[in-house]
């Protein structure tokens, strides 16, 4: 017994050995390919990231409000410059629960997700699987376990996989531009509805003012025709002024509440929402802000940061579409055991297996090399957009500029208009009274006073949004992270 199991042993020792054997030359020829391949990896397809040539101008054209002086610079809190408290509340408020930045931000994590997904591809796949059963054939009962753990790797020779996750990289950062874009977006659509709602608050207010002082002079003019000083014509007409005064206020009563349910829904707020009243239009300041330079344009605003880091991805979309042209190397190891014994690999056989394949396609209908001419064509028409936001950005700031100066001049002016006619119509009333005038004078200055009015407050508002246009042209004090990692490292 002692020697038949020594013999066993010795003939076990021995087919291990001449299996080690084998097995050594094979995992260094294996060995070998791996390096191989790591000495070629330097072989990687790059593309080149194409910019447009744009002549960035030295200076802009227009100044804020035409003036020469130093102006504060811009900050990522600029809608407080305004002086507005509640404004403030609500910019707050949105940017932790308005419905299109919760979107955006929701296509942030899903750019995460698929960078993650993509970078995947760069590592091995593990695999393991198992069986065990009994089989009968002709009385014959055979039984069987096994289990399996298989590796795959593919070679990333030519780059086609790291050009995917560069660009699944620069994808994730144009969600995250966009992303502050949208936030910029948002606190503008806020400040820009809520300065509307004021300035249709105060409309109506001058509405119901104009029809108080329309009432009081058909006061007047009814004594006067009472007493036989006034004529019904002059009666008549003076009615119709106040019938006019009537039919203002009621569809500027209609639009206030549709700017405030508007707003409501921004915030994300039922449209039914009520807001704190008691601020006036009177009572905000129109805020100044340094330009700054054109050149500076480009780290200043997300919107040109996202179509920038489209350009990445397009540039790595064509490496990877010229990569997929070349042969593909996939290496694989699969190692296991089996056994006659059911639920047991008691005396199980083991089994390795390594190898190494190459794939080249040979003919495809020239699906890749279509895929490669998709690309670029896709490249060409990202560098053609970013060119017009570019310059559409270049025009924003100058519009934005021209008619801060314009508007300013203009409240100036009316300023002055409106003055002039709060004298005419007390003159006209008192002239009236007396009967040195006609009505006529007297309905031609409520008329101009009224229209004066109404004209200042809209001018208000036209100089509160002209100066929220020019903080989002100028990208509301947002840096881009390149400038801001620079900034802090020096």
């Amino acid at each position: 017994m002692k020697a038949r199991a020594s013999a066993h042993a010795a003939n076990t020792t021995q087919n291990t050995h001449a299996m080690h054997q084998q097995t050594t030359p094979f995992i260094r020829r294996f060995s070998l390919t791996i390096l191989s391949a790591a000495l070629l990896s330097g072989c990687a397809i790059t593309e080149p990231v194409l910019r447009p040539e744009v002549p960035l101008p030295s200076a802009w054209s227009e100044r804020p409000n035409g003036d020469t002086a130093p102006q504060p610079q811009l900050t990522d809190t600029w809608w407080q410059g305004f002086g507005s408290p509640q404004l403030d509340a609500l910019v707050a408020e949105a940017q932790v629960s308005a419905p299109d930045l919760r979107i955006q931000a929701e296509r942030v994590i899903q750019a995460e997700l698929a960078l993650r997904q993509t970078g995947a591809s760069l590592l091995p796949a593990l695999s393991i699987g198992g069986d065990s059963g009994v089989r009968t054939v002709d009385s014959n009962t055979s039984r069987s376990t096994d289990i399996g753990l298989s590796a795959s790797y593919e070679l990333d020779l030519w780059g086609r996989i790291g050009a995917t996750v560069t660009a699944s990289r620069a994808g994730l950062a144009a969600s995250r531009f966009d992303y502050d874009a949208a936030r910029l977006s948002m606190s503008a659509s806020v400040a820009s509805t809520w300065f509307q709602s004021l300035a249709l608050e105060e409309r109506l207010d001058i509405a119901r003012q104009n029809l108080a002082i329309a009432e009081r002079v058909l006061r007047v003019v009814q004594a006067r025709y009472d007493n036989g000083a006034a004529s019904a014509l002059d009666l008549s007409q003076q009615r119709s002024t106040v019938l006019t005064q009537h039919k203002l206020i009621e569809p500027l009563a209609v639009q206030l509440r549709q700017t405030r349910s508007a707003l409501a829904i921004l915030l994300g707020r039922n449209p039914q929402a009520r807001f704190i009243e008691g601020e006036r239009l009177a009572g905000l300041t129109v805020p100044t802000v340094a330009a700054g330079l054109p050149s500076e344009l480009l780290l200043r605003r997300p919107d040109l940061a996202a179509s920038e880091a489209g350009l990445l991805v397009a540039a790595a979309n064509v490496a990877a579409a010229r990569a997929a042209l070349l042969p593909s190397i996939n290496l694989s190891a699969t190692a296991g055991g089996a056994s006659t014994a059911l639920l047991s690999l008691a005396d199980s056989t083991r089994t390795l297996a390594l190898s190494a394949s190459v794939l080249q396609k040979i003919f495809d209908g020239g699906r890749l090399a279509a895929d490669v001419d998709i690309q670029r064509s896709r490249q060409r028409e990202l560098l053609e957009s970013h060119r017009s936001t570019l310059l559409a950005a270049l025009k924003e700031v100058e519009d934005a500029l021209a008619n801060s100066a314009r508007d300013t001049r203009q409240e100036a002016a009316q300023r002055e208009i409106l003055a002039e006619a709060q004298r005419s119509l007390r003159l006209a009333e008192l002239r009236y009274r007396e009967g040195a005038d006609s009505l006529l004078t007297v309905l031609d200055a409520q008329r101009t006073l009224f229209a004066a009015q109404d004209q200042m407050a809209q001018l208000r508002l036209a100089r509160l949004t002209t100066a929220i246009d020019l903080y989002k042209a100028l990208g509301g004090g947002w840096q881009h992270p390149a400038q801001t990692e620079s900034a802090a490292q020096t």
